[in-house]
């Protein structure tokens, strides 16, 4: 019999990260039990489409990220509508709000992140939302197909996709941002302003460099008061200005935290009973410069597997390089790596016969790509990812040049030695700075 096959695996969350990790487990020869405990009442979904489609005919909110049939095939004990209350390391026990206690060999905290709330006056009124799961689509869906206007605070990935698709449904929409553009974080002021200058060539309106004062209405929401006096007209309020890593389980089990749960790169944390995976986390990555939490689907999928392999006894380190994803207005927003204040922000050239919009841009610290993005540019983007990962050193105005074939160069063997000769410096130098992102 297989050593692990008396052994009990316990998933909490059943997320992107949670339901990856379980899968894993059986992929790489776990024959023990594998439990997935999930406080929702529906089968674990696919979120990004929740920002993408609130205005289709018939919205699919809860696209399972699995069939139902797979649970049972891979011999997952699938308990929705379950909450664990408490983990007690010294038991090796999950404590659930039914009343039944599991004992487990080893726990995997898929937790996730709670959107945050503003504290101002009106907040409680209804059509105040904010849009993490399911339900909250729903509501909001319904909200907007009563009509505008809308006004979205916070010009995150979130945000801005939701703006898209209720403009394009033909409502006024406004967004507030508390920044001088709205994705300056993630993506630099270049990359930002082009952003903002499809939002607003397609009728959105941008406030930005503001905050919100309080909200207006008797009962439901009438209006958005911004610290500048002025009151944008409101049908429905969508807020959408960060999240909190939701680390209150880990942290009554004595996990260590810091903006998330503390893990390495086989997803370890404090406590060696306790591993944790996906948004929640503050991990390292050996491309990074630093660890931090990466809040995007992509992410949270590849290290919950990392995860499961590490559960199943087949470890392996967690080293994809963070991606992300946006779709708004028919483009696609796409990015790998991510860049430091101090690295040098390249622009591609537009290729003259280029006529989509799009755009490529590129960081490079000490002459080295370490991130790209870039808009209906995915081939190119796939193709720098490979550099990127490569640590191939590629000069300023060769990334600058829409002649450079970066696929080629992707397909290029590599060197015997790195050149160590200087390489010319792009005009173009605005810096990104990290920013927050959101699960995309």
């Amino acid at each position: 019999m297989d050593g692990t096959a008396r052994q009990h695996h316990v998933v909490v969350g059943g997320s992107a990260a949670g339901i990856a990790a379980a899968l894993s487990m059986r992929q790489h020869g776990f024959q023990g039990q594998v439990t997935v405990v999930e406080a929702g009442g529906e089968l674990p979904y696919e979120r990004p489409p929740l920002s993408k489609a609130l205005t289709e005919a018939a919205p699919a909110f809860a696209r399972p990220i699995v069939p139902e049939s797979v649970y049972t095939e891979q011999r997952v004990d699938l308990r929705l509508g379950t909450r664990v209350l408490a983990l007690e390391p010294a038991s090796r026990a999950v404590v659930l709000d039914d009343g039944r206690t599991l004992h487990a060999d080893r726990v995997l905290l898929a937790t996730g992140v709670i959107p945050l709330t503003l504290s101002v006056p009106g907040a409680g009124l209804t059509g105040v939302v904010t849009l993490r799961d399911a339900r909250d689509a729903r509501v909001l869906a319904a909200r907007l197909r009563r009509g505008g206007p809308l006004v979205v605070v916070g010009g995150g990935f979130i945000g801005l996709e939701v703006a898209a698709v209720a403009r394009e449904a033909g409502l006024d929409v406004t967004v507030a941002e508390l920044g001088a553009l709205p994705l300056e974080g993630p993506l630099g002021a270049v990359l930002a302003q082009r952003v903002t200058d499809l939002h607003r060539g397609a009728g959105v309106r941008l406030r930005t460099g503001v905050s919100v004062a309080g909200f207006t209405g008797s009962g439901e929401v009438s209006g958005v008061r911004l610290t500048t006096g002025e009151v944008l007209a409101a049908a429905t309020v969508v807020v959408g200005v960060g999240v909190r890593p939701d680390t209150s389980l880990a942290e009554r089990a004595g996990v260590r935290c810091d903006r998330g749960i503390v893990v390495d790169q086989y997803c370890r944390t404090s406590e060696p009973w306790i591993l944790a995976a996906g948004d929640v986390t503050n991990q390292p990555h050996p491309l990074l410069t630093a660890r931090g939490r990466i809040e995007h689907w992509d992410n949270a999928q590849r290290q919950g597997a990392v995860a499961g392999a590490v559960m199943a006894g087949a470890p392996r380190p967690h080293t994809a390089l963070p991606y992300f994803y946006s779709e708004q207005f028919g483009m696609t927003l796409q990015m790998y790596g991510r860049p430091c204040p101090d690295d040098e922000f390249v622009l591609r050239r537009d290729d003259p016969a280029a006529t989509d919009g799009g755009f490529l841009g590129f960081w490079t610290r000490r002459n080295t790509l370490v991130a790209a993005a870039g808009m209906n540019r995915p081939g190119d983007l796939r193709a720098a990812r490979v550099l990127i990962e490569r640590r191939v050193r590629v000069d300023a105005p060769s990334l600058a040049s829409s002649a450079t074939d970066l696929r080629a160069l992707a397909r290029a063997p590599m060197p015997s030695c790195t050149p160590e000769r200087p390489v010319a410096s792009s005009a173009a130098t605005t810096p990104a700075t990290p920013g927050r992102e959101e699960n995309q």
